[in-house]
């Protein structure tokens, strides 16, 4: 319950439900209400560790640990600089060095440990890799714009469709009326039977009910890469090959023994062998085990080699 408390009010999550718990630099959290009270005069420190705060880099915290959420904000912030790719590199091990120093300045700064050495060590390198830096920002930055169009595009498509559905519905909505009104006409003016009316025009919305069942496209989903998936690429799997040949018939394989015939179920429960053994419990039985099952296998395991005999192999 300690990461549903707020440090300053000590107001809880089960007092107030709609209580938002925010989240600083410093990985401390205070709810909105305290947030707002400690930025009245336009500065304020976090009230566990007094380092001093500013009102637009709190946010809503995401997740329940404090401690998660501290180093989330602290990766983020380190792989801004730190944008590195696999390709950047001549081999895997330098790859995999630069990757290890990166998880090692994300640890000391969520633990605390050496942080002004850290933070140094931060700033040496953003002199030193100016240029790369700003070149795989810009990178991100297209391949991000490219997703955005996706998206985009993605969005128009879902705000068409919903249009088209709106527009069909409203439609079926005049029909309905339509067909109401020429009931109630039909029913005012004609001489005929009521009754025979009445299932007239049910006949009629049926039919046209099922014809317009048949007509309803199956849907299809389109990916961003423009590959389409749906019931109509079926026909393009491989035909199942038919055989006209005869049905597969299941025989029994035969084990030739050099003597008496081993004793099969049948036996085992008419000839009494069952006297001689532990009937199965309860839980046993719900999982598969049965006496006669174990009694008939130890029965021919016991009368396996009892007649075997070796012959001599000419070579």
């Amino acid at each position: 319950m300690e990461d549903f408390v707020c440090p300053r009010c000590r107001t809880s999550k089960f007092q107030n439900p709609s209580m938002k718990m925010m989240v600083n630099v410093c990985g401390h959290g205070l709810c909105e209400s305290c947030v707002d009270l400690l930025f009245l005069k336009g500065s304020g420190s976090c009230p566990e560790c007094r380092i001093p705060l500013r009102r637009n880099n709190f946010r809503v915290q995401l997740f329940e640990d404090a401690g998660v959420e501290k180093e989330v904000d602290i990766r983020k912030r380190v792989l801004r600089d730190f944008n590195k790719k696999e390709e950047d590199f001549t081999s895997l091990q330098d790859y995999n060095d630069y990757l290890e120093e990166v998880e090692t300045i994300i640890y000391n700064l969520t633990n605390d440990i050496d942080v002004l050495n850290t933070n140094k060590r931060i700033d040496q390198y953003k002199r030193d890799n100016k240029e790369q830096i700003l070149k795989s920002k810009g990178k991100l930055g297209r391949e991000e714009y490219e997703l955005e169009e996706l998206l985009e595009l993605e969005k128009q498509r879902e705000e068409e469709r919903k249009k088209v559905i709106k527009i069909e519905e409203v439609e079926i909505k005049k029909k309905k009326i339509r067909e109401k009104e020429a009931l109630i006409d039909e029913l005012m003016f004609s001489n005929a039977d009521a009754k025979n009316i009445v299932d007239t025009f049910a006949q009629q919305a049926q039919q046209a009910k099922e014809e317009e069942s048949k007509k309803v496209p199956q849907k299809v989903s389109q990916f961003s890469t423009g590959i389409q998936f749906g019931r109509q690429n079926q026909s393009t799997f491989l035909p199942v090959p038919t055989d006209d040949g005869p049905l597969y018939k299941y025989i029994p394989p035969e084990f030739p023994t050099d003597g008496p015939r081993p004793p099969n179920e049948i036996d085992v429960i008419e000839k009494n062998f069952l006297n001689h053994v532990r009937s199965e419990t309860e839980q046993e039985r719900a999982g598969g085990f049965k006496s006669n099952i174990a009694c008939l296998r130890a029965l021919q395991d016991a009368m396996m080699g009892l007649f075997h005999s070796k012959k001599s192999v000419v070579l």
